[in-house]
C-alpha cells in the first residue's frame, strides 16, 4: 500500500430559492397576524355547527371573494342578524 489514496469531497447541489407563497397561502396566513389574533380572541366563544361539505365549500368561496376569512365574515352575520341586544 505504497499509493497514496485520493479522497475527493462529494459536491453539493445548490438548493436555490424558496418558491414565492401563492396567494391562497397568504391569505390564510394573514388571519394569524397579532393584531388579528388579538381581535379575534377579546371576549369570543368558541361555537360549532354542522353544514354540508357543499355549504362550506360556498362560504368559504365567498369569504375568500370579500378578502375575509369565514369566521370573520360568519361573525358579521350572527352581530347583524342576532346582535341588536333586543330579546
Amino acid at each position: 500500500m505504497t499509493g497514496s489514496a485520493s479522497f475527493s469531497t462529494p459536491k453539493r447541489a445548490s438548493i436555490g430559492r424558496k418558491p414565492a407563497a401563492d396567494p391562497a397561502s397568504t391569505w390564510v396566513r394573514q388571519a394569524d397576524t397579532p393584531e388579528n389574533v388579538a381581535k379575534a380572541s377579546i371576549f369570543t366563544a368558541r361555537l360549532t355547527i354542522d353544514v354540508t361539505p357543499v355549504l362550506r365549500g360556498r362560504i368559504k368561496v365567498i369569504a375568500f371573494e370579500r378578502g375575509v376569512t369565514a369566521a370573520e365574515m360568519l361573525r358579521e352575520l350572527l352581530e347583524r342578524e342576532y346582535g341588536g341586544g333586543q330579546s
